[in-house]
């Protein structure tokens, strides 16, 4: 079994959440941007990760390697069998993988642009080291345009929304252990890995472990959500 991804993908999070939920190894294979995407494009008809290869088998997109996985590897399950809580779990991962997913990126995004340290993590691993060297100098004055742009995507109504749905989230893990239920599931999942870009669990390593956006990952009143986070990631086995 191969997973083709981005390491620092949310979308790829999520799967790697559910191979080593399921106890499944895999070998991760990082697609380097560009020539890598086309090589991709070969093996599964498109240039997005993540790609799950097992066998013949070539799946794409983190909801269709989901369903994959549950019907080829059914335990231990991630969707309910009760029909109503199946669908409340699709429901709540089809919302973690679209407005949750689009805010967290833009957020990370802003970050991003205003923390050198940062993005210099988020270059692909295949990076080379003087473009490394480059990106981590410039002042953030330079990328001001940049700045401006994300801005632009990311607008203080956007901001705010991502951080009431954050504080709607926190009440609703301190009031039970899981969204859906009374065991992990795929929901539980599809948000911790879109919570990951907010601020990065250990399993990011140096120096992304602990980093993440200023205002959010800092805020003692979210607290409690990425604690949350890092309690089903290690219920996972990725902690």
């Amino acid at each position: 079994m191969q997973l083709h991804q981005f390491r620092h993908s949310a979308f790829c999070e999520k799967v790697r959440l559910m191979l080593a939920f399921k106890g499944l190894e895999v070998t991760l294979v990082e697609v380097v941007p560009g020539v890598g995407q086309l090589e991709l494009f070969r093996l599964s008809g498109q240039r997005q990760v993540p790609v799950l290869v097992e066998g013949g088998d070539v799946v794409a997109d983190s909801t269709a390697i989901a369903l994959y996985l549950e019907e080829r590897h059914p335990t231990p399950p991630l969707l309910p069998s009760d029909p109503l809580s199946r669908a409340r779990v699709l429901l709540l991962e089809d919302w973690a993988d679209s407005a949750l997913a689009a805010g967290c990126r833009q957020a990370l995004l802003q970050a991003a642009a205003a923390d050198p340290v940062l993005r210099t993590a988020l270059l692909p691993e295949a990076a080379p080291a003087p473009l490394r060297t480059l990106v981590s100098a410039l002042p953030s004055g330079l990328l001001s345009p940049a700045t401006e742009t994300l801005r632009d995507l990311f607008r203080p109504a956007q901001a705010s929304q991502l951080r009431r749905t954050l504080d709607q989230l926190a009440v609703l893990v301190a009031a039970q252990p899981y969204l859906e239920g009374g065991a992990l599931s795929l929901a539980d999942l599809a948000v911790a890995a879109q919570l990951t870009l907010l601020q990065f669990p250990a399993t990011a390593g140096a120096p992304l472990a602990g980093r993440g956006v200023a205002g959010l990952a800092d805020h003692p009143g979210l607290a409690p959500l990425f604690s949350w986070r890092d309690r089903i990631l290690a219920e996972a086995g990725r902690g």
